[in-house]
């Protein structure tokens, strides 16, 4: 069963969401973070949220600020607000009854989980009768300090031409360039996830491709030794950042399923 709901951010956005559940009742779920110019209905959150229904385990997937049915505008995005909308959805859910919790992020998606989770950790130590801690983290080529990738990807020429026009190229291939403010970038230099990463306890799964064309796989490496807990490196040979081939696609949504299932004890 599927259920189209909203909720709203400590700002008052809306975040448009949809919560999967299998039959049987579960107080296990996933929160899925979609990445940067993606949305809840992704081939993957879908193909992720039907595993999950299998193994009765219940989803809840949500459009991140400026990005589907959310309210926006894109261009006021920010990683700031996208973490503070990622930890509105975990109330959420716990809220609803859930208390095993599971994290998955895609891509930028994998960075907003990690500062997420670290700032959710701290709240679990705090108050740990009302938020419960995480059972465990799943990222999909995560980026770990986005102000490297788009340095990387525009350049210093590009870099300047987004603070002068507050409009990037379109990173997906488009032909035409995206309204975004500066300000992003200037956030994302504050918002770099390796030391919080420290802090993460539960079991962490990371997946990228070694043919990944966006994000470097160095940061996928040095995120794994930064993590106290118990963690998984997962490198699939000749997968590209979207795990374009099918092979490569499925080998990504077991190894993410089987995690959540049964993750290794923290």
């Amino acid at each position: 069963m599927e259920e189209a709901l909203s909720l709203r951010d400590p700002a008052g956005n809306r975040i448009a969401a949809v919560l999967a559940e299998p039959q049987l009742r579960t107080d296990h779920i996933a929160v899925l973070c979609h990445g940067f110019l993606s949305h809840k209905n992704s081939t993957s959150n879908h193909s992720l949220a039907d595993l999950l229904k299998q193994r009765g385990i219940a989803s809840f997937r949500f459009d991140c600020f400026g990005h589907g049915d959310s309210d926006g505008p894109f261009a006021k995005l920010t990683t700031t607000l996208a973490v503070a909308q990622a930890r509105a959805a975990l109330a959420y859910v716990v809220d609803r009854g859930y208390r095993r919790l599971a994290l998955v992020g895609s891509s930028f998606g994998g960075l907003v989980s990690l500062l997420a989770a670290a700032e959710w950790t701290g709240l679990h130590h705090s108050t740990p009768a009302t938020v419960p801690a995480l059972a465990c983290l799943a990222l999909k080529c995560p980026v770990v300090d986005f102000g490297e990738e788009l340095r990387l990807e525009l350049g210093e020429k590009g870099l300047q031409e987004w603070q002068r026009t507050n409009t990037i190229p379109d990173l997906h291939g488009g032909p035409s360039r995206l309204p975004l403010d500066y300000a992003f970038y200037e956030d994302c230099l504050t918002r770099i996830a390796y030391e919080p990463a420290r802090t993460i306890a539960a079991p962490t799964l990371i997946v990228q491709g070694d043919r990944d064309e966006y994000v470097p796989l160095h940061q996928s490496q040095r995120l794994y030794a930064s993590l106290p807990g118990p963690k998984r490196l997962a490198i699939l040979p000749g997968a590209d950042h979207r795990f374009t081939n099918p092979s490569d696609f499925q080998r990504m949504l077991t190894l993410i399923t089987d995690w959540i299932t049964t993750p290794p004890a923290s």
